[in-house]
């Protein structure tokens, strides 16, 4: 389980990113952040993931704080990040250097068949296209079958319909172990698609505004009026100048 518990982040300039952010993530739990820009999703994620501090609250897995990167949470940026002298086999399992080497292959094979990438084992990452090259990144965060598995606008560069193929690859490849995912993103479609509970931040600033639970079953489909409904009431939510009309309304 993780905790944030009142976590606020200022930086050294002065500039306070959030405020008193709290919320839990259970186990085996798909979470999205989305927000307004400059909210501070992607520090949220850092903190989370111990790649900053948070200035005061904190961060807890079982209930043992995150002070510095964990070997329990695996973490997808917006790019893939790939060596690109090395293979998209090699790239996959080089956090598996204390394996042998013949349990590697087999977790990577392994890895590579639930992502669509088998025949690609020996490609370098210049000979993949963008959403192949993504694939590899979730791959990689999978392999050592991470409790939490952070995702950092994943998808954010491409084109819809690739971005549509990768939403159900990562849905297929959690479904194995079932990490704790929690999901940054801007696009409120994603959140729905793919989320148990999405949690809106809004401010300068970033708070916790609202939070939403996504009770539809998986898989689902975009056209659905159960997914449009729940796409409207984030947009309603994301949508600044409702609180203004009501105020004026007031």
């Amino acid at each position: 389980m993780l905790r944030v518990e009142t976590a606020t982040k200022q930086f050294e300039n002065g500039f306070l990113a959030l405020d008193s952010v709290n919320f839990q993530v259970n186990t085996g739990e798909i979470v999205s952040l989305v927000g307004t820009s400059g909210c501070g999703k992607s520090t949220l994620l850092r903190v989370i993931a111990g790649l900053d501090s948070p200035t005061s609250g904190h961060v807890l897995i079982d209930n043992k704080p995150i002070l510095s990167p964990h070997p329990a949470v695996g973490i997808i940026f917006q790019e893939p990040r790939l060596m690109p002298w090395l293979t998209v086999q090699q790239n996959v399992q080089f956090g598996l250097e204390t394996l042998p080497k013949a349990e590697k292959e087999r977790l990577t094979a392994l890895i590579l068949d639930r992502v669509g990438l088998t025949q690609f084992a020996q490609a370098l990452p210049r000979q993949l296209s963008g959403g192949m090259a993504q694939r590899v990144a979730i791959a990689r965060a999978l392999i050592t079958k991470p409790s939490i598995l952070l995702l950092d606008e994943p998808f954010n560069a491409l084109d819809a319909f690739i971005r549509m193929q990768l939403q159900d690859h990562l849905l297929q490849a959690w479904n194995y172990d079932r990490p704790t995912m929690i999901l940054v993103t801007h696009d409120v479609e994603e959140a729905v698609i793919l989320s148990d509970r999405i949690l809106v931040l809004r401010g300068n600033p970033g708070r916790i505004h609202q939070e939403f639970t996504i009770d539809l079953a998986r898989p689902r489909r975009r056209t659905d009026l159960h997914v449009q409904y729940w796409k409207e009431k984030l947009l309603n939510a994301l949508d600044l100048s409702i609180d203004q009309r009501s105020a004026i309304e007031v």
